[in-house]
């Protein structure tokens, strides 16, 4: 497996990779899901693994999905691992119940290289080229009214009745397209495969931190291109002013339990490069009191501004009327909670998900919708998004 990097500072990140293996113990839930997380760690006190689906949406607020739901997962999903992996440079730290010797065996079969090819995958769009176009002027027209400020619209790629190794398809796109906060999740049936360059939140002791990103580039070719990608991102009213709405979004969702004066913008429209992309991205930062509990600092900021829009709520309500499917796993969160209940996730965008039984497959993907949006543009900029997943599947989108 390819340890994923960029250029973020070091102090964002601890480890090159952390890694859950085997399950003790299991949460499934689908309703009262953080009240239920809460009563999990609690029992517990231990490493969970897991994810926060976007639909979660619908118990921090008066809000409903009856969308198409391809993949079926649950609302919220976490595992105790039998192993715990952490690696940094050339040193890996294991946690685990089990035997020295027990261990010994787990650490040569991690040696197992997967060297499979990914078959061609044909995919379909939920909603057509034209189907989008015209949303994302219906939706500038509710920006007009005043209604939202911005709304982040999403489309869904899939495929039915489709065989896949899921690990193959994840070690394919992870050397794809390298990424701070890539992740590999299976639980049960269901798999994700996640390139994601986008950091949610995470909670360090009494330190918050959360990275939204808005404003999107290709790579250029060279060097000398990708500085002017760069410098057209850097300049771009829009993408700044994208940025600007969910840094305050942000700002907003992080007072809800932080001590007075302690939210700062460290980092404000920063341009960082990828893999395949160069992405802008602001770093907030707050402080809570020690008395919150994990759980009810995740639910007070969930879901994610950079995933909905401003204001939220509106927002929320807009994406389900527009929208063709049922977002699930994606646009929420995959991560880990500590057994002290410190915390990091990233946000589930460039993701492939997979339910193995029903044999679906689904791959969304969007983007921010402000008054200043040419449709066109923000078509493209989905498709600059999803390309590394389409390499990887071996599909070409016909495009009109």
């Amino acid at each position: 497996m390819r340890i994923c990097r960029t250029n973020l500072p070091p102090d964002y990140i601890n480890y090159d990779l952390i890694a859950g293996v085997d399950a003790l113990d299991l949460l499934e839930v689908n309703k009262d899901a953080f009240y239920q997380l809460k009563e999990f760690h609690q029992k517990h006190e231990d490493w969970l693994f897991g994810y926060l689906s976007y639909d979660l949406k619908n118990e921090v607020e008066k809000l409903s999905s009856k969308n198409h739901d391809g993949i079926k997962a649950p609302l919220l999903s976490f595992f105790i691992p039998k192993y715990v992996l952490l690696l940094k440079g050339n040193t890996l730290e294991i946690h685990t119940y089990e035997t020295k010797e027990n261990c010994e065996q787990f650490i040569v079969k991690l040696a197992i290289s997967i060297e499979e090819k990914v078959s061609t995958i044909s995919l379909q769009q939920r909603d057509t080229q034209e189907e989008y176009l015209q949303k994302i002027e219906k939706i500038k027209k509710h920006i007009q009214r005043g209604d939202i400020y911005e709304m982040n619209y999403c489309q869904e790629f899939f495929s039915e009745n489709i065989d896949l190794n899921p690990e193959a398809v994840f070690q394919h796109l992870n050397n794809n397209a390298t990424t701070p906060f890539a992740s590999f999740l299976k639980l049960k049936e269901v798999y994700s495969m996640c390139a994601s360059p986008e950091r949610f939140i995470k909670k360090l002791g009494n330190k918050l931190i959360s990275q939204p990103i808005k404003g999107t580039r290709k790579r250029g070719l060279d060097t000398d291109e990708d500085i002017v990608l760069i410098e057209e991102l850097k300049r771009s009213e829009k993408d700044i002013a994208e940025n600007i709405m969910i840094t305050d979004l942000v700002r907003n969702d992080l007072s809800i339990t932080a001590t007075k004066g302690s939210i700062k913008v460290k980092e404000l429209c920063e341009v960082y490069t990828f893999e395949k992309v160069h992405q802008m991205i602001t770093t907030i930062t707050s402080e809570v009191d020690g008395k919150e509990h994990f759980s009810d600092i995740l639910k007070s900021v969930f879901p994610m501004g950079s995933m909905t829009g401003a204001p939220k709520l509106k927002a929320m309500e807009l994406i389900e009327e527009f929208e063709s499917f049922k977002r699930g796993i994606f646009s929420g969160a995959i991560g880990y909670i500590t057994p002290k209940g410190d915390f990091d996730f990233n946000v589930v965008i460039r993701t492939i998900l997979y339910n193995a039984s029903t044999k679906y497959l689904s791959v969304g993907v969007g983007g921010a919708i402000t008054i200043q949006s040419d449709k066109n543009e923000e078509y493209e900029e989905c498709i600059v998004k999803v390309k590394p997943i389409f390499e990887v599947l071996n599909f070409e989108l016909n495009e009109k």
